[in-house]
């Protein structure tokens, strides 16, 4: 007998697959104590799950016992000790019709089995069967006790292996998420224009609580980065933002992704895992793109919205976890609402502190800090002593309208900057780049933003708006920005019967926006 336990001795220090481990269990149970059936299984909750088997059909390994429908596995369960049930036993065995040989019903035979302990609590059963009625009557008791005690321990090592590799893979998955939520030094919001000072007093005042706040505006607008400011002003700025895009995706990841899943869930799921609201207990969890959530989904986050408990997909344990929730869209979500595609109370839970984040072109002069916050990063890129705009570059990026925000002054930027040192035959020591290297034209604008950018030029080349006590080729940017605006609006009003709720729709300008700007410009 000895000789037939070392390897499992041996094995207890090795890392082996759980397969493995319990395959060679059966191995030495088999050899030591014959029999023609013998299975592990495993007790999760109210039900016996097999993780083993010997000698019987391979669907087994499929099947769920529950205990309550099992009375011989109850029993064992009941008695922690090796049982032998009587060869006329009337209790039906759960194994009728799975030992391999046998067709039909299973005869009288013998069965015996055993609970096994880990850490003072039933973790599951071991089982052996027979066909022979008699074949257990010779079994050294003490000797089945003993491997009994080893197998045991063999699972125990199992357990705490498994246990351990999945506490190492929450906690990478734990750093990573901070990690990156940490990422590079958080940008600053810059700008001194109205719109962009009354959304920091806003965030001044909400950033200290715990209420659910709901960004709303524009693609490219920044959502983000008010995010993270609103994070970084309260009480839980000493841990990361969590952040999840629920755009980026399908629907069948999301539920996991934000709550989490148990091993063996759905094909895939090998072992358990922390979704982003665990991740982000006691910090902040910002869900971009909030409007895309499945329906399914929305109604899941709104229970622990309600009740701060979740469920993992495929656990019947809950979790209560203390997050401080950021949504942020750039949809509607009032009229997603009307729409029937997305849940009135989730939209009302989000919406507790709304803030709209204003488009860069409501922003004015902001748009040239902002250019020069990137032409520094993109100068430190490209090795240059120094990069500057040119006044007729100015003047093009005042005129745009943006239809892209922040992101997309910030890509062109950066495009405009490597296209127009790609082209110098010699490396400058400092790069000026003018209208003609922005191509704001080529870069996607059309319609009423091209029309602007072109008044633009045309004012600034024409030296419209300039002061006649200034040198010449001297411009004053507010003077010529007037009459491109005057131009522009002008222009729409003619195609539109001067009817100025069409010339608002057709510039994407609020319409009481646009009434201040047309008495500001004399138009009214």
């Amino acid at each position: 007998m000895l000789d037939a336990l070392i390897p499992l001795v041996e094995d207890l220090s090795r890392d082996l697959p759980d397969e493995e481990r319990y395959r060679r269990l059966l191995d030495t149970l088999r050899s030591l104590f014959p029999g023609d059936a013998a299975a592990l299984l495993r007790l999760d909750h109210d039900t016996l799950v097999p993780v083993a088997i010997d000698g019987l059909t391979r669907d087994t390994l499929g099947r769920r016992f529950r205990v309550a429908d099992h009375p011989r596995f109850a029993e064992l369960l009941e008695r922690g000790t090796p049982t032998r049930f009587p060869a006329d036993s009337d209790l039906p065995d759960p194994y009728d019709g799975l030992v391999q040989g046998v067709s039909g019903h299973l005869e009288v035979h013998d069965c015996l089995g055993c609970v096994l302990h880990v850490g003072g609590r039933p973790w599951g059963l071991l089982t052996l069967d027979a066909l022979d009625p008699a074949c257990f009557d010779r079994i050294d008791m003490a000797a089945l006790q003993a491997f009994l005690s080893l197998a045991a321990a063999t699972v125990s090592a199992a357990v705490r292996i498994d246990m351990l590799a999945r506490h190492g893979e929450e906690e990478r998955q734990r750093a990573e998420a901070y990690r990156q939520a940490a990422g590079p030094a958080r940008r600053e919001m810059i700008g001194h224009s109205k719109p962009l000072a009354r959304l920091m007093d806003e965030i001044r005042v909400v950033a200290n609580s715990d209420l659910t706040v709901l960004i709303t505006g524009e693609t490219g607008v920044g959502k983000e980065l008010v995010a993270s400011a609103i994070h970084a002003l309260s009480p839980r700025a000493d841990k990361p933002v969590i952040s999840l895009n629920c755009a980026a995706l399908p629907d069948t990841l999301v539920e996991s992704e934000l709550f989490g899943h148990v091993r063996g869930a759905f094909s895939g799921a090998s072992s358990d895992r922390r979704g982003k609201f665990e991740l982000a207990d006691g910090a902040t969890l910002f869900l971009d793109e909030v409007g895309e959530l499945p329906q399914g989904v929305q109604a899941k986050l709104l229970r622990v919205l309600q009740n701060g408990q979740l469920q993992r997909i495929g656990s019947d344990s809950e979790h209560r976890v203390d997050v401080r929730l950021i949504a942020a869209t750039n949809r509607d979500l009032a009229e997603e609402v009307k729409a029937g595609r997305f849940r009135a109370d989730l939209y009302h839970r989000l919406s507790v502190y709304p803030l709209r984040v204003p488009p860069l072109r409501e922003r004015g002069r902001d748009v040239l800090l902002l250019a020069g916050f990137f032409l520094e990063e993109n100068r430190a890129r490209l090795g240059l002593l120094g990069i500057r705009l040119s006044a007729d570059a100015q003047a093009a990026l005042l005129a745009y309208p943006w239809p892209g925000n922040v992101r997309e002054l910030e890509h062109l930027i950066g495009r405009s900057a490597f296209k127009a040192l790609s082209a110098r035959r010699e490396r400058p020591r400092i790069l000026t780049l003018n209208a003609a290297d922005l191509g704001l034209n080529e870069a996607g604008a059309s319609g009423p933003g091209s029309a602007f950018a072109a008044s633009a030029l045309s004012a600034l080349s024409s030296g419209e708006g300039s002061h006649g006590d200034e040198a010449a080729g001297s411009i004053d940017f507010r003077g010529a920005v007037a009459a491109f605006e005057r131009s522009l609006i002008g222009d729409a009003l003619t195609r539109n019967d001067n009817n100025w709720a069409a010339v608002a729709r057709e510039l994407g300008i609020d319409r009481a926006n646009l009434n201040r700007m047309a008495k500001r410009l004399g138009l009214k």
